[in-house]
């Protein structure tokens, strides 16, 4: 299992736009073949970040999901959102449920 971690952070007049199409990413990678589970938290100190915790079985399955068509609208309708470029820590769940 590979777990994602990425980090964004938003543009303030954006914040309401970027949970609306990263609601519709979060859906549509749920029903991914490889997707073990894919969580969108919003920051309770600073309203503009967001953090996505992404978890696919393998690498190959991560990687097949930048392939599709809803991470590709999602990617290029959020670029304009950002206040900086994402980032992504990979991980490897030691424990989980």
């Amino acid at each position: 299992m590979i777990a994602t971690l990425v980090f964004v952070d938003v543009i303030p007049e954006y914040v309401e736009a970027f949970a609306e199409i990263t609601k519709y990413n979060h859906e549509n990678s749920r029903k991914e073949p490889g997707n073990v589970r894919f969580d969108v938290l919003h920051d309770n100190k600073d309203p503009n970040k967001f953090i996505l915790y992404e978890v696919f079985k393998d690498q190959e399955a991560a990687a097949a999901h930048k392939e599709t068509e809803h991470y590709k609208k999602w990617r290029e309708t959020v670029a304009p959102m950002m206040a900086s470029p994402r980032s992504a820590i990979p991980t490897t769940p030691c424990c989980f449920d």
